[in-house]
């Protein structure tokens, strides 16, 4: 995410933002040449529930994931993704701790440990 579209999110009101959401899925709507009742009933929900997402009103999740699964937009759950990074201090201590050579084990070893028999 660049710095310029992530302030021109921050800036906006919750109002606006779910009007856009609004916005994004009536587009893709119109782009499948769809209509309200056509996608409302893909999505199994009412055609007053995809109006008033449409419009930016209150909606529940869940109705969001219907329509978006729907018009298969699912992609931008991506945005939602977590994913793990660690810090280069905490990578340095991994890379350090990595083993970079096999050793050789005495039988006192494998047969204590349960290893697989080669």
């Amino acid at each position: 995410m660049t710095d310029l579209s992530y302030n021109k999110w921050v800036s906006m009101s919750d109002e606006a933002l779910i009007k856009v959401i609004g916005s994004f899925i009536r587009h893709y709507r119109m782009e499948y040449n769809k209509t309200q009742d056509e996608l409302a009933a893909a999505a199994g929900i009412s055609r007053s529930t995809l109006s008033m997402l449409e419009r930016g009103q209150t909606v529940t999740l869940n109705t969001l994931v219907q329509v978006l699964r729907v018009l298969n937009k699912l992609d931008v759950m991506d945005a939602f993704e977590v994913r793990e990074s660690f810090s280069p201090l905490q990578l340095a201590k991994l890379q350090r701790e990595k083993r970079l050579r096999a050793r050789k084990s005495s039988k006192n070893e494998l047969n204590s440990t349960n290893s697989v028999n080669w």
